[in-house]
């Protein structure tokens, strides 16, 4: 049987994604990436979702898409209104996904030549500290670090195994 490596044609690609970081063809990146069909900046500096704002996404904006893939991490979230309409207001479509859903759909668009670039947060990294611009404390001073919004508690009401303690 012939076996030949079938490549995609002249542009950057991604191989693989996991918890580690993101394969871009054969260069392994921890960390947050913008990539386009010809350019990897790796130097982006985002650590969690929570810090995108219209200046941290001006590398993006540079490239001019005619859309954005952003890849949130291992979770779906959504940005703020006012950040979404900053893609609005350049006339750039914004798709907001998992990040392996994202690496997926990069590598669709790009093979049909579609002027695309990603916005990757890789699914295991860890969450950083939340943008003062947008009011929220640091994750690692908040009773809630590391975990998502979730109804609010009465005053007071702490956890179930303080409850219990105090019961006691």
């Amino acid at each position: 049987m012939d076996l030949s490596l079938q490549q995609p044609g002249n542009h950057l690609f991604i191989r693989s994604v996991s918890e580690a970081g993101i394969q871009v063809v054969d260069r392994f990146i921890a960390g947050p990436i913008i990539l386009s069909a010809s350019q990897l900046l790796t130097d982006w500096p985002i650590s969690h979702w929570r810090q995108l704002s219209e200046a941290s996404l001006e590398p993006v904006f540079t490239l001019q898409p005619e859309i954005v893939l952003l890849g949130t991490g291992a979770v779906q979230v959504f940005p703020p209104p006012e950040l979404m309409m900053c893609f609005h207001r350049r006339r750039i479509g914004i798709e907001v996904m998992t990040t392996p859903a994202a690496c997926r759909t990069f590598n669709v668009l790009v093979a049909d030549r579609r002027n695309v670039v990603a916005a990757l947060l890789p699914p295991g990294l860890p969450a950083g500290p939340c943008c003062a611009a947008r009011g929220a404390s640091s994750p690692a001073s908040s009773p809630s670090a590391g975990r998502e919004p979730s109804s609010p508690r009465s005053p007071g009401s702490g956890s179930r195994s303080a409850r219990r303690a105090r019961a006691s």
